[in-house]
């Protein structure tokens, strides 16, 4: 009964926050947003063309990024669950035309067969749940012998502090998105490891200020745009560096690794 009533808990939670949040989109630090989640799948995923992928929430596409949109363009089968129902709703509009599965539907209980998808993208959704492990092994079921996935999650080492800040907001109620628990990079390799992953790589993406992202935001949302151009030009050279300075990538504010699930005979050994 505890369980089905955090499940609801969280459901709740979502679909309000879903109602109510404004659209991040036309900032200039979701812009900065999209580029690292491009440059990221371009390198640890390589080719998307015929993966059928799927993203473990829909926020993004609903209010941010729209990255599963992306990588529909890039001849991906695209699927995609989130808790909330609005979030699903507004997500579908923005998808549609490009032949992506939008479902309401909990990362912990994915309704997809085993080994049924080459590539699952998971970027800041676990760290939301308590039983976070839970959900790796769900992305390990439902991924295909040989199948990776890219498992993003807030940094606990980000050098700009900004788990300190969410922290401080979270006591004040000022922070929108619920619970969050942060990582360190050993601690998500140790995760991944754990749900009999094998991780390959290690990298991140959003190395800049959280103050700076939540400014930015502020300023877009309110509509002050003098405001919003001087944020804009402050994120810019934090997209300069993550652009052509690789190594700064492990230091952003959300961590990520590339993960793969044992091919049948690794499996048998």
């Amino acid at each position: 009964m505890a369980l089905v009533d955090d499940t609801q808990r969280d459901v709740d939670f979502w679909d309000a926050v879903g109602d109510r949040f404004p659209s991040l989109k036309g900032a200039t630090s979701t812009g900065y947003y999209f580029e690292c989640e491009r440059l990221l799948l371009e390198d640890l995923a390589g080719n998307l063309g015929g993966l059928r992928i799927l993203k473990t929430d829909l926020w993004d596409e609903a209010k941010n990024t729209e990255i599963l949109r992306w990588a529909a363009e890039q001849g991906a089968r695209t699927f995609g669950v989130d808790l909330s129902g609005p979030i699903v709703r507004q997500a579908r509009t923005v998808l549609a035309g490009h032949g992506a599965h939008v479902v309401v539907a909990d990362v912990r209980h994915l309704p997809f067969r085993a080994a049924c998808v080459d590539l699952v993208y998971s970027m800041g959704t676990i760290e939301h749940f308590p039983d976070f492990d839970a959900a790796v092994r769900e992305i390990f079921r439902v991924l295909r012998p040989g199948g990776r996935a890219v498992v993003g999650v807030p940094n606990k080492l980000d050098p700009f502090l900004r788990p300190l800040l969410v922290h401080v907001l979270g006591r004040l109620g000022l922070y929108a998105y619920g619970m969050e628990r942060s990582f360190t990079p050993r601690e998500l390799r140790r995760l991944l490891a754990g749900a009999r992953f094998q991780v390959r790589a290690v990298s991140g993406i959003l190395f800049m200020p959280g103050w700076l992202r939540m400014l930015d935001l502020w300023c877009h949302v309110h509509g002050w745009r003098r405001a919003a151009r001087v944020t804009g030009w402050l994120v810019q050279p934090f997209a300069w560096l993550y652009r052509n300075f690789p190594v700064v990538r492990r230091h952003g504010y959300l961590i990520a690794c590339l993960a793969e699930k044992p091919g049948l005979r690794e499996t048998s050994r």
